[in-house]
């Protein structure tokens, strides 16, 4: 695929659309159920950034915002658009999306096992705090890496 990536909101016709690509881009138990998506977009904590190329989604990214502290609940990337940056893109409109909520903190989990996802998150400056167990279903224990937000290295 090609054309230009542009970055809008969330709109109420983008729900099935995250949810195929969130089951294209992850295996159970790392993937949302169709009613899980909607209660994650659609939530008033929710701050939504959507990646279009020639009217397709190309990925997104959901924020949830409680208090000073900003919450990554998913980002997801489809194959036909993944390294070329659009993930970091994402990220940074999800931190410029907290800052604007006020948030001092951006937090995520990560499952451990996701080698990639790890490489990413620390290469995007986030750190690793601790771990959950069984954060995803038994004998899927994650990561906890958080980033503290510095408004001056954010986009605008």
């Amino acid at each position: 695929m090609s054309g230009e990536i542009t970055l809008r909101g969330y709109h109420d016709g983008d729900l099935n659309a995250m949810f195929r690509l969130d089951e294209a881009c992850f295996e159970e138990p790392f993937r949302f159920t169709h009613a899980a998506m909607r209660r994650f977009a659609e939530s008033r904590k929710a701050r939504v950034v959507i990646a279009e190329s020639n009217g397709e989604l190309a990925g997104f990214a959901i924020l949830h915002v409680e208090g000073r502290v900003g919450y990554v609940v998913t980002l997801d990337v489809a194959e036909d658009f993944r390294r070329q940056g659009l993930a970091l893109r994402l990220m940074q409109a999800m931190e410029q999306q907290a800052v604007e909520a006020g948030c001092a903190v951006v937090g995520l989990h990560v499952f451990m096992g996701n080698e990639g996802a790890i490489q990413f998150y620390e290469r995007a400056g986030y750190k690793r705090g601790g771990e959950v167990s069984g954060f995803y279903g038994e004998g899927f224990n994650a990561w906890v890496y958080r980033k503290k937000l510095e408004t001056q290295n954010l986009k605008r």
